[in-house]
């Protein structure tokens, strides 16, 4: 056995909706796990309902201890905190498995399916995801840089299209439709925002031609009408997915109706938690591709299984990343684990800036194919210099001494600048 002697959580003022959390175990090894939003209740859930639980557990457990954490009695169904504090936790133990195998974490999953993997550039800017306030691109917004992609693609999709292709990606990923949802609240959209959604795509097309793939991000922002318009209208564009096309991903006959009436290809849903909501949409024939976020699904535990629906039902898998850099990690794992894997999303944003500063490795990306890692685990860890970072917020739960018994947590205390707990 290798028990779980300590719960560690960090986050940072810098970054208010990523949690990241960290496993001990009383082999010395330390598992790396991570979720997006609510990171104080789901930092208060793992130390207050499941840190007592799983203290002393053996580790390796890892279908048992899933099954606990997947099944609450309240909080189960969908992305909810519950869900999000299990993911983190997953990731983890399986971060811990693969190191004590001495191998990377697609291998432990049950070997590669391939060994690289296509990249999409979703183009979000720098601080895309990162402040919980959402980013509308209006007449007065300026580029921060050169990899200011959102801004880029409402002002000059077709510059943008050419800067992508010259870095060696072959696919991404846009949003133009988003700031014309508000003024109905999604249930509609006239014809003049229709065609000034459509316009980055017509630029595209006609910058580049058919050189690139072009997928369009509907944030499930949309009712049924207006998310049908658009899908058709996409249709000319050879969009290759419409992606979370209405407000809610899990209705299953709303989105079987849509993809019926549409030739545009549906994707979904990083926004869905477990097995069952994936395993219902496919089974209507509700969607084109798979689309799935290991930090918000359950894990690699759920996640496995969602790509076996996936290829059970012969459909395509992506995994979701826009949201942080172990996400990325474990995605890119998933995706050269699972049969029907045929992109990882990045943003080329992020990995070129501020994900540096928090891990030590990233994924190696070559002419738009994103490489197997050769490190045991995950293969990357949170940088010394994130720890100490300013205002950082570190909660830990284990035995208040050394001598402590195994599984019997300490009062959970909070360390700024990774301090000790009083």
């Amino acid at each position: 056995m290798s028990r779980v002697t300590r719960v560690r959580t960090l986050r940072t003022p810098q970054r208010p909706s990523l949690i990241w959390v960290e496993l001990e175990t009383e082999d010395g090894l330390t598992g790396l796990g991570e979720t997006f939003r609510g990171a104080p209740t789901v930092e208060a859930l793992l130390h207050e309902e499941i840190a007592p639980w799983l203290l002393g557990r053996d580790s390796a457990q890892i279908e048992a201890i899933s099954r606990h954490l997947l099944n609450p009695y309240v909080g189960f169904n969908g992305s909810g905190a519950e869900v999000r504090a299990a993911s983190a936790i997953d990731i983890a133990l399986w971060d811990l498995a693969a190191q004590r195998q001495g191998v990377p974490l697609y291998i432990a999953l049950g070997g590669g399916a391939r060994m690289s993997v296509p990249v999409y550039n979703t183009c979000a800017g720098y601080a895309y995801n990162t402040t919980g306030v959402r980013r509308d691109i209006g007449a007065d917004d300026r580029s921060a840089g050169p990899y200011d992609d959102q801004v880029a693609f409402m002002r000059d999709a077709g510059a943008l299209a050419e800067s992508l292709l010259s870095e060696g990606y072959k696919a991404m990923k846009i949003w133009p439709f988003d700031i014309y949802a508000p003024a109905t609240g999604g249930q509609n959209i006239g014809l003049a925002d229709l065609k000034a959604g459509l316009e980055p795509f017509r630029k595209i097309r006609a910058a580049v031609g058919d050189r690139i793939e072009v997928m369009c991000e509907m944030h499930s922002l949309w009712g049924s009408h207006a998310a049908i318009r658009i899908c058709r209208a996409l249709e000319d564009y050879g969009v290759f997915w419409a992606e979370d096309p209405i407000a809610k991903m899990d209705d299953v006959h709303g989105l079987a109706d849509l993809r019926r009436q549409t030739r545009t290809p549906i994707c979904g849903s990083e926004t869905l938690g477990g097995l069952r909501a994936f395993r219902d949409l496919l089974a209507a024939d509700a969607l084109d591709v798979v689309m799935l976020d290991l930090a918000w699904c359950g894990g690699f535990t759920e996640g496995r299984k969602i790509a076996a629906f996936a290829q059970a039902y012969a459909r395509p898998l992506a995994p979701h990343d826009c949201t942080g850099p172990v996400t990325l990690m474990a995605g890119l794992h998933m995706a050269l684990h699972a049969p029907t894997a045929i992109y990882q999303e990045v943003v080329r944003a992020s990995m070129a800036t501020w994900y540096q500063d928090l891990v030590t490795a990233l994924p190696v990306v070559r002419d738009g194919m994103a490489l197997a890692p050769a490190a045991p685990g995950l293969g990357t860890a949170l940088t010394p210099a994130f720890r100490q970072s300013a205002g950082m917020i570190v909660r830990e739960s284990g035995p208040a001494t050394a001598g402590s018994q195994a599984g019997k947590p300490a009062d959970a205390g909070r360390k700024p600048n990774g301090g000790n707990a009083d």
